[in-house]
């Protein structure tokens, strides 16, 4: 059966279910600030997530557990005002949301309020059923995430492949399932075999959007400065890379330097 295509002028968490349903697979792609989301979100993606990962792109820290709320609701703001047509996920960071529902629904709230986002995405599964649910009945759109979940590192101690014990994989089934059933509008998949992906795919209502996950999903989302090319020291075998900026804008900052040393730049026709 082939995909029918529609074109989405504002794209919700109603158009990715429509588009699961339709066989139309989800463009994703994160942002942290303005000029970036403008241009991701003019290019046609349908899902821009303001990740937690801006605390390794934008503050170059190991991991992503440092970042705080107050920082994520400045990128997620400055994103918000780039985006016409996208879908603005904001994640909600590291220590806002586990084991407290109380604290997990203040925090979505002031993304919600104070940055102007669309939906927030968290962390886990049955260990975080009540923050997800409390969230909900506020009537904030809440993506889960699952296999590896960056914000749990040190409790796996390395970033490999997740579920590929049958263990593992049957509680990552369970969790898919008991996401849908909370009222999540779709989840984030990470780093996982792409045959329990795309079984996990299959088995829910809601969109699976990969990320080292296999093409059996619903939809794929990457890094834009991985996928850019504008970092260079993390080449994760999922990660295809689109552009190498990192040389490119090398190159042309070493071309001004020179120019300006060699007083070639300004020219007469760049004065006043």
């Amino acid at each position: 059966m082939s995909a029918i295509k529609k074109d989405y002028k504002r794209v919700t968490t109603k158009s990715l279910v429509e588009m699961k349903a339709n066989r139309v697979k989800i463009s994703m792609l994160t942002a942290y600030d303005y000029t970036m989301a403008k241009i991701v979100d003019h290019a046609g993606v349908d899902v821009i997530l303001v990740g937690d990962s801006a605390s390794n792109v934008m503050a170059g820290h190991e991991t992503t557990l440092p970042i705080t709320l107050d920082e994520m609701i400045y990128h997620a703001s400055s994103v918000v005002r780039a985006v016409d047509r996208s879908l603005i996920v904001v994640d909600l960071p590291f220590g806002t949301y586990q084991g407290n529902s109380r604290k997990a629904l203040a925090t979505a709230i002031r993304i919600m309020k104070e940055s102007g986002g669309h939906s927030v995405k968290m962390e886990g599964g049955e260990e975080i059923a009540e923050s997800i649910s409390r969230i909900l009945t506020a009537g904030i759109p809440v993506m889960g995430h699952l296999g590896l979940t960056p914000q749990s590192i040190y409790k796996f101690g390395t970033y490999t492949v997740r579920a590929k014990e049958e263990e593992e994989a049957n509680k990552l089934k369970k969790d898919a399932k008991l996401l849908e059933k909370l009222g999540c509008f779709g989840i984030v998949l990470e780093k996982v075999p792409s045959n329990l992906a795309k079984e996990v795919a299959e088995s829910v209502s809601i969109p699976v959007i990969g990320i080292g996950a296999g093409d059996g999903v619903d939809g794929q989302v990457l890094v834009t400065h991985d996928m850019l090319g504008m970092t260079h020291e993390f080449s994760p075998r999922f990660l295809r890379r689109y552009l190498n900026l990192y040389a490119d804008m090398g190159d042309a900052i070493k071309r001004y330097v020179a120019d300006v040393k060699s007083r070639d730049f300004p020219s007469k026709e760049e004065q006043y």
